[in-house]
């Protein structure tokens, strides 16, 4: 719907003020960033992560004692799908050198190094091969490429202090020193980012960056990136096969502790598969649909955080989920488009971001935990009170996407932004002439299984790369970096478990043993006993219809 008369009311404040913001941008007279002091107690009063009572410690399992969101405990203290007594894992439905479970830009890149290093490859994907946050992501990919301008020293110093200087640095620097090659690669494959007529790439700045290293394709840098490996990866037709709708439900684990495979479920015939792998690479993303604290998400509907759940029950740890990532600006109207997420572009390429009076309240590139808690204490009525009411109660700012034409000419924002532009327009707003209403949404899993910078965890055989992975960007991402972060780790994944399997001789008995005895320690530990996981798919139905999920038959065999 086009904004109502009361909004195109506040509208015009916005617009009294746009001139004058514009003459301070062509001045380079920035509203002034946060300091370093000033920061912590607008996180710490504002940030979702800091509310009381969001966060408890986890009673079982190899990181017991650690304290996260209660959404993410409830699904690590949930029992498993399947009974392991139950479980015949004598005869594999499907055998393969190397399992990739994941089907997104971690999941593809590592299947295609994979093939590429001559090992026989099954991809197992929830929906479709490609239906991942990969696709939906927006803004750009980070690389500093760019000689004599700049380095991966400042773009390691920009992760760490985006970061809060808790990363692991080992892992920054694998990322960083891999991200001129990854690009390389990326645009030897086809991948069409942006260019000059020269054939430069186009950069620009994200919020917490010192350099211009943000490569983009228009605002479907994800889409671009992840049509052009799945076509490369469906190209490499005698050595990867694809499963789709076929989420894993379990790792399966060899007597000597070695990673043996994995338990699928097929959600068209409700059939459990045994595949038996050599070695099994975890790219299944985040979770931003366990809607932790009710908050809206970016992210699309398979991010339930079914990877964690499966790696952890094995005895995985984990790592830096205290922290979640809200996305500064998602879309809160039209409501029929709220949560999606708004780039982070729009505010690189100078669009201020304003209260209900047209003012411009912090500096539009903070880093994205901090400019989300300003914009919360803006929009809050034990902050600043200042926010714009939308129709349904709710409160959001404005993102002022129509200076961008008045500072970079008119069109600009057509031309940018084409995919944001196509989605207000069906709402019969025309963001080159309004602005868009945003707030905070859920976003991204700062946090998640305990890797190495080969991509292993603590079970032989057992890897993981992508949003599933914690400690590459500490307690905060910057933008441009999970797409970097897919395909930088994606590919190490591939290569390190192609590695593995020519060395590794001969598996041994396949158990689920490891799932009986965490099954175990949930019941001692007097938990719940009313959930199972993974969730596999988020469940929207209304709670006075909905149906007990756990039944009694509910743990079958497998067929």
């Amino acid at each position: 719907m086009p904004y109502p008369e009361q909004l195109k009311k506040l509208i015009e404040k916005v617009v009294s003020t746009r001139s004058a913001r514009v003459e301070r941008k062509k001045k380079n007279e920035e509203f002034p960033a946060l300091k370093l002091e000033e920061r912590d107690p607008v996180l710490r009063n504002f940030h979702p992560d800091f509310i009381e009572g969001t966060r408890r410690e986890i009673k079982v399992g190899p990181s017991k004692g650690y304290s996260i969101s209660n959404e993410m405990v409830d699904i690590l203290e949930a029992k498993s799908r399947v009974s392991p007594d139950l479980v015949d894992l004598t005869q594999p439905d499907y055998e393969t050198d190397v399992l990739v479970i994941g089907a997104g830009g971690a999941g593809t890149a590592a299947a295609i190094l994979a093939a590429e290093n001559g090992t026989k490859v099954l991809i197992a994907t929830k929906l479709r091969h490609g239906d991942a946050n990969t696709m939906m992501a927006e803004g750009g990919i980070q690389a500093a490429d760019k000689v004599g301008k700049d380095s991966p020293y400042y773009h390691y110093l920009d992760i760490l202090g985006g970061g809060h200087f808790v990363n692991d640095p080992e892992l920054v620097y694998t990322m960083v020193s891999n991200a001129p090659d990854a690009l390389r690669w990326l645009e030897g494959l086809g991948t069409n980012f942006s260019k000059f007529e020269d054939g430069r790439m186009k950069t620009m700045h994200g919020g917490g960056t010192c350099r211009k290293r943000m490569h983009y394709a228009a605002d479907i840098t994800g889409a671009e990136i992840m049509k052009t490996i799945r076509d490369e990866a469906r190209n490499h037709t005698d050595m990867i096969d694809v499963i789709e709708f076929c989420p894993a439900v379990e790792i399966v684990l060899d007597d000597s502790g070695r990673c043996a495979g994995a338990i699928l479920y097929n959600l068209e015939t409700s059939e459990y598969h045994y595949v038996r792998a050599k070695a099994v690479i975890i790219a299944t993303g985040g979770s931003g649909r366990l809607h932790i604290q009710g908050f809206m998400t970016t992210n699309h509907y398979g991010a339930t955080a079914d990877g964690l759940v499966i790696a952890y029950r094995a005895g995985v740890p984990i790592s830096f989920l205290h922290t979640v990532q809200y996305h500064p600006t998602g879309v809160v109207f039209p409501e029929q488009a709220e949560g999606i997420l708004i780039t982070e572009k729009f505010r690189g390429a100078g669009a201020n971001v304003l209260n209900v009076h047209g003012e411009q309240f912090v500096y539009e590139r903070e880093p994205r935990d901090v400019e989300a808690a300003c914009i919360i204490r803006e929009c809050s009525p034990k902050g600043r009170g200042n926010g714009v009411p939308t129709p349904t109660g709710k409160f959001g700012v404005w993102l002022d996407s129509p200076m961008i034409d008045m500072l970079k000419g008119e069109g600009t924002v057509k031309k940018e932004f084409p995919g944001k532009s196509i989605l207000f327009r069906r709402f019969g707003i025309d963001i080159s002439k309004e602005p868009m209403l945003i707030h905070p949404t859920l976003h991204y899993q700062n946090g998640g299984l305990d890797i190495n910078n080969r991509c292993e965890t603590n079970i032989p055989g057992l890897y993981a790369a992508g949003e599933v992975a914690g400690g590459i960007h500490g307690e905060n991402r910057l933008m441009g970096n999970s797409l970097l972060d897919v395909i930088v780790f994606g590919r190490i994944a591939g290569e390190r478990a192609t590695e593995y399997i020519n060395g590794m001789g001969e598996l041994g008995k396949p158990g689920l043993e490891h799932v009986k005895r965490y099954n175990e320690e949930v019941e001692a530990a007097n938990i719940e006993q009313d959930r199972i996981a993974p969730m596999l798919l988020p469940d929207y139905s209304n709670p006075e219809v909905r149906e007990k999920q756990l039944t009694k038959d509910y743990f079958g065999t497998l067929s």
